[in-house]
């Protein structure tokens, strides 16, 4: 993915996998090596920013890349009947969804108060699970003194992450035997480049 991604950042896209036979030969099923949850964000398509083609990537989009009960049965479907061997958690540069809580959280002490390290995101005083999941994720970062948007992007991505483990047994599963392994990443708007994120 990686490697498709630097050819995509350098202008040289091969866009594999794309053709008549390739679309024939999927109609009966599909094996993906990866599945990848991202933000609805029409600038970040996954397929398109990794150069991969149909059949290569099984892709959950959410605005902030947020989880609800529908994601999460999605990821699940990708490791149980796809048999993905990798999981993206992916986030991108200037994410419209982090703006949109960080004003939310500016504009609202409510929200502010009425969170705290370790409670639930739901405890959070909005309609909106964009601003309570995203807005629990600047919080956070902002009890570590972290104050840019860059920051907030990151940590939202560590927390879908610590978020998606600890609400799915299966994902846990696959993870503590080795059949899947979870990353986190960051697209760049600016270059076009992914960044990957340890945690």
């Amino acid at each position: 993915m990686l490697a498709g991604n630097r050819r995509f950042a350098q202008g040289e896209a091969e866009h594999p996998w794309q053709d008549k036979d390739t679309r024939e030969g999927l109609i009966d099923g599909q094996s993906p090596d990866a599945a990848v949850l991202s933000c609805s964000d029409s600038r970040v398509p996954p397929e398109i920013i990794f150069d991969e083609g149909l059949g290569d990537l099984f892709t959950i989009r959410t605005a902030g890349e947020i989880i609800d009960d529908a994601v999460q049965a999605s990821l699940e479907f990708a490791i149980e009947s796809l048999h993905v061997s990798l999981l993206v958690v992916m986030g991108h540069e200037h994410c419209g969804a982090v703006q949109s809580a960080l004003a939310a959280l500016n504009a609202n002490e409510s929200l502010r108060t009425g969170f705290s390290e370790g409670n639930n995101v739901d405890e959070l005083v909005s309609d909106s699970i964009v601003v309570r999941q995203v807005g629990a994720s600047i919080l956070a970062a902002q009890t570590a003194d972290l104050s840019t948007t860059d920051e907030f992007e990151r940590v939202h991505v560590a927390r879908t992450i610590e978020r998606l483990v600890s609400s799915s047994s299966i994902i846990q599963e696959a993870i503590a035997s080795g059949r899947v392994s979870m990353v986190g990443a960051r697209y760049l708007l600016t270059t076009g480049k992914v960044e990957v994120l340890s945690f």
